[in-house]
């Protein structure tokens, strides 16, 4: 049978991953579902995924694609492979996709959602979902700085070091805060994300937005492309990319 392009959605809980991408040695998405697929297949079959998403970092909405010459139906290796990997990853959808999608490179947008749980005592059951802080935070405050996030600018001083990009410059299409809940929920959605980028923008705000500094402060970050200039890094367990965009109605 000749060769399909089958396009995944799927989701996983990281917090017993170290990313997505194939290590020697360590436990990846990318890995358990490339020894599923050749499980099935007999042989080695490539997978690629619209976000390398890092260690701890979860998705109910991750993309991947790959090419396969096995004769199933979509619904049937949707269920042959969840059939093959193990319970904190799902395949949610399965279809067949034209032959030149990809991924990574036909995705036009990736959304993602960081969860801050803010309460004086932890709740276990939210440990590996959530970063709990001590404070409730000021969301209109937050929503000030975020509001000069939006638009193609050099994002480098939230740039993690050995991320590889040969371009720190991306588009972020929205950002914002809102309460959900238990929960205040960072949202943000760009065309692409440096290494570690989101993650570094939060604690960024966060810090900005405890000391009272305003929107300018987070312009002259940005302006300065100098990392040591930006807050710490948000743990990665609160994180989860949501969703990927390609274009379609």
């Amino acid at each position: 049978m000749p060769e399909r392009t089958i396009r995944l959605t799927l989701a996983y809980d990281g917090s017993r991953f170290a990313g997505w991408q194939v290590q020697d040695r360590h436990r990846t998405v990318q890995g358990v579902l490339e020894q599923a697929l050749e499980d099935l297949e007999g042989g080695a079959v490539p997978i690629v995924g619209a976000g390398r998403t890092d260690a701890g970092v979860h998705a109910t909405g991750q993309v991947a694609s790959f090419r396969t010459g096995l004769g199933l139906e979509p619904r049937k290796l949707q269920d042959a492979l969840n059939a093959r990997l193990p319970r904190d990853v799902r395949i949610l959808a399965a279809r067949e996709a034209p032959p030149e999608f990809d991924a990574r490179r036909s995705a036009r947008e990736r959304l993602y959602r960081y969860y801050l749980y803010p309460a004086p005592v932890g709740n276990p059951h939210l440990r590996h979902f959530s970063w709990r802080i001590r404070r409730v935070p000021d969301v209109a405050g937050l929503n000030a700085l975020a509001s000069v996030l939006p638009g193609e600018q050099d994002f480098a001083a939230f740039a993690s070091s050995g991320g590889g990009e040969r371009s720190t410059t991306r588009c972020v299409s929205r950002a914002s805060f809102y309460p959900q809940g238990p929960f205040v929920v960072f949202e943000i959605a760009a065309n692409a994300f440096l290494r570690r980028m989101v993650r570094s923008i939060l604690g960024t705000l966060l810090s900005l937005e405890a000391s009272g500094a305003g929107p300018q402060a987070l312009d002259e970050i940005i302006g300065s492309r100098d990392r040591a200039r930006a807050g710490a890094t948000a743990p990665a367990r609160g994180l989860f990319l949501e969703r990927v965009s390609y274009g379609e109605p």
